[in-house]
């Protein structure tokens, strides 16, 4: 059957859109099953540079079915538009299918994220603003409006009127705002409705007789493992579990149904927003990191944050998800660095020491990386197909992060080009596409 996670290993941002689409060439279904507009995927193919914020990164191969499953929150506003920009591409969005129980952003979302982030000031958790936790807010207090009610005018004017009820007092200030007038809501949103309906369905079966028929299935996920709700450097999280085994109830599968799971993680470690962040290089050689792996945000355009890549979080990460293969993004951009960190272990106050990522808040924010420093690599590894093509120095900084992770390195992306990747062969045979048929004569 295989059903394959593939999910963020450290804050997000670390190139899981190019491996899901490097694998969903092989793969029949891709379902996204977290997280909302709030993630991006930058994907270049054939030197054309697509952005995508909602839709599977599958969805660039005709006949691929890709799913928004149900643990997703969306906007359908943007979901509009994103289909609308791919068909001014060219490309076939008849494989898309968005799950009936997925919940809706609205308005009010957008306006409470906006408040709420501006009411913390200096202590502002760094969101997005695009309306996710109080979206996701509203789900837990059974007061979301999910993607069917669009369909049903009565039910989703009764469905805003109950969900703004007790926000009243909170959206005092936007009280004459046009865009939260009952009636404006209600057609606007039924008209999205309306829209959408072709692409609305019923995704857990989708995935279930996918599976049935042994296809490959590729659950994908958003952010990172350090960003889940649960797990994550809290309250500097999404509002979501971003960890593998939410691709279960997000899709609506169970456990047995997960085959493996992939963390996706650069050579190096970044971080958007506020929060720790223990080997953050605060100096010019993390400007020059962030130019090198073009380390600006998909969805925000904020510059992250970048440091050494930090093996203790690492390490947690692949512990919360389970993983069984590691994928290395962006090696290309340490090339020319004369000596490279690792972080190895934490040191917090009092030169208390932590082999393990801390369990106390308190503890992560006042950790500093203790490092193992290995020689770097002067050779440009664009070109770099096989473990074999990279320099000596390249090879043992991979070996010595699977070594220290526990978990085989399947894949390393050496540039942004789709090929610019080496597979390793390391148990990710039923995965790697198929070689290109050679030119007629």
């Amino acid at each position: 059957m295989p059903g394959l996670v593939v999910v963020g290993a450290q804050w997000g941002d670390e190139g899981k859109g190019k491996v899901t689409d490097l694998i969903a060439e092989r793969a029949d279904v891709v379902i996204r099953y977290q997280g909302g507009n709030n993630a991006g995927h930058t994907i270049v193919r054939d030197d054309e540079v697509y952005k995508f914020h909602l839709i599977p990164s599958g969805i660039l191969y005709p006949g691929k079915l890709c799913l928004i499953g149900n643990g997703v929150v969306v906007d359908p506003k943007v979901m509009i538009e994103e289909i609308a920009g791919l068909h001014s591409r060219g490309v076939d969005t008849s494989g898309l299918r968005i799950s009936a129980n997925a919940h809706v952003i609205m308005p009010y979302h957008l306006l409470l994220d906006h408040a709420g982030e501006a009411r913390l000031g200096k202590l502002q958790i760094g969101t997005t603003r695009r309306g996710i936790g109080p979206c996701y807010a509203d789900k837990a207090a059974r007061l979301g409006i999910r993607v069917q009610d669009l369909l049903d005018e009565k039910i989703l004017r009764k469905k805003i009127y109950t969900a703004m009820e007790p926000k009243r007092q909170s959206l005092r200030p936007y009280a004459k705002d046009p865009a939260l007038d009952l009636h404006t809501m209600t057609e606007e949103y039924r008209t999205y409705g309306h829209q959408l309906e072709r692409f609305i369905d019923d995704t857990p079966r989708v995935v279930w007789e996918a599976l049935d028929r042994d296809s490959v299935v590729v659950f994908e996920g958003a952010q990172g493992a350090l960003l889940d709700i649960d797990h994550g450097t809290y309250p500097f999280v999404t509002s979501s579990n971003t960890v593998a085994g939410a691709a279960c109830a997000g899709a609506g599968v169970g456990p047995r149904q997960i085959d493996d799971v992939w963390g996706i993680a650069k050579a190096y470690t970044t971080r958007v927003g506020a929060g720790p962040f223990p080997s953050e290089l605060d100096d010019e050689l993390g400007d020059r990191i962030r130019e090198k792996g073009g380390e600006y945000g998909t969805t925000t355009g904020r510059p992250r944050r970048c440091g050494w890549l930090d093996l203790v979080a690492l390490k947690y990460g692949a512990r919360i998800n389970g993983l069984t293969g590691l994928v290395v993004t962006k090696l290309d951009a340490l090339s020319g660095i004369a000596e490279l960190g690792l972080a190895v272990r934490y040191k917090g106050p009092e030169d208390a020491e932590f082999e393990e990522f801390p369990y106390h808040q308190t503890m992560v924010h006042k950790a500093r990386a203790d490092y193992e420093m290995l020689p770097g690599w002067e050779e440009d590894i664009g070109g770099a197909r096989t473990l074999e093509d990279l320099p000596q120095a390249a090879r043992n900084y991979l070996d010595f992060i699977s070594d220290f992770v526990g978990v085989p390195i399947v894949l390393v992306g050496v540039g942004p080009g789709r090929d610019q990747v080496i597979w390793t062969g390391a148990d990710s045979e039923r995965y790697i596409p198929a070689p290109a048929a050679p030119e007629a004569a």
